[in-house]
C-alpha cells in the first residue's frame, strides 16, 4: 500500500535513537523528508548522514525542554524543504523511581521535557499545518496501566494523552489529525536499561516477555511502521486515537 508519504515533511523529535529514529527510518524509506532533533550534536550529524544526507534529512541539535526548540524545528522544515506536514513527538523516558522516592526536582524536570516539551512542539507545529497535517505523540502503555518503578511516566503520560485527544478536537475542523502511540516493551536502549535495573537483565526480559501475548519484545522497526502509517495520508480518517503498539500486553479496551 502506498502511504502517500513521498515529498512530505515531518519533524521527528528524539529522532537519533530509539522509537523516534525507527519512525524517521521508515518515513525516509517511503520518500518523506525529516527534520530530526536531539541534544547530542554528534548523534544528530551522524543520523542525518545515515538517513541519506541533506536531500532527505536536516538535523537540529536541541533540547525539547527549551521553549525555543519548537520554533527552530518548524523554521528548519520550512526553510529547508519549503513545507511541513506533521510531527512525531518523542522524548526519552523520564527517570525511573517510585512515587515516594522521586523528588520534586525530578518531577519538575520530567514535566518540562515529557509534558511541556511535547506540548509546546505540538502547538508550534499545529500553527504551521494545513488540512491533511498530522501530529503523533509517542506516549507509553503507562497511559492506560501503571508500570512498576516508573512513577513519573505513570503520572505524566495519561495527562498528555488527554491533551492529545483535546487537541484532536480543536484541530479536527481544520483537517489536522492528532493521535497518540502507546508503545509497550520495544527492544530499545531505554527498555534494556530498565531491565538492567533489576540486577539481572536477562531474567527480567524473560519475565516481561512471559506477560506479552506475542511472547517477545517488539522490534523498533515494527513501531516505526505503525507510526509512519498513523502520520501518513493513508490514515486520513484516524484522529483522537491512543493506539497501543505493545504485542497485546495491555488488557484494557
Amino acid at each position: 500500500m502506498d502511504l502517500g508519504l513521498a515529498g512530505r515533511v515531518y519533524v521527528v523529535t528524539g529522532g537519533t535513537q530509539g522509537l523516534g529514529r525507527a519512525c524517521a527510518d521508515v518515513l525516509v524509506a517511503d520518500g518523506a523528508k525529516v527534520v530530526i532533533c536531539s541534544r547530542d550534536t554528534d548523534s544528530v550529524e551522524r543520523t542525518v548522514t545515515e538517513l541519506g544526507g541533506s536531500a532527505a534529512a536536516v538535523g537540529v541539535p536541541a533540547d525539547l525542554a527549551d521553549a525555543a526548540t519548537p520554533g527552530r524545528l518548524v523554521q528548519a522544515a520550512t526553510a529547508t524543504f519549503g513545507r511541513i506536514d506533521g510531527a512525531l513527538l518523542s522524548v526519552g523516558g523520564p527517570q525511573a523511581g517510585s512515587v515516594t522516592d522521586t523528588s520534586d526536582e525530578t518531577w519538575r524536570a520530567a514535566f518540562e521535557t515529557v509534558f511541556l516539551g511535547q506540548l509546546r512542539c505540538a502547538r508550534a507545529v499545529a500553527v504551521a499545518l494545513t488540512a491533511g497535517g498530522s501530529i503523533a505523540f509517542v506516549l507509553s502503555s503507562s497511559t492506560r496501566s501503571p508500570i512498576p518503578g516508573l512513577a513519573t511516566s505513570n503520572g505524566l503520560r495519561p495527562g498528555l494523552a488527554m491533551v492529545a485527544k483535546t487537541l484532536a478536537d480543536e484541530l479536527g475542523p481544520a483537517g489536522i489529525r492528532v493521535n497518540g502511540l502507546l508503545p509497550g516493551r520495544i527492544d530499545t536502549a531505554r527498555v534494556r536499561a530498565l531491565d538492567a535495573r533489576s540486577g539481572d537483565a536477562d531474567a527480567e526480559r524473560e519475565r516481561s516477555q512471559a506477560s506479552i501475548p506475542l511472547r517477545r519484545y517488539g522490534d523498533p522497526a515494527e513501531f516505526g511502521r505503525v507510526a509512519a502509517f498513523v502520520l501518513s495520508p493513508a490514515a486520513s480518517y484516524l484522529t483522537g486515537v491512543m493506539l497501543p503498539v505493545d504485542g497485546g500486553v495491555l488488557r484494557t479496551l
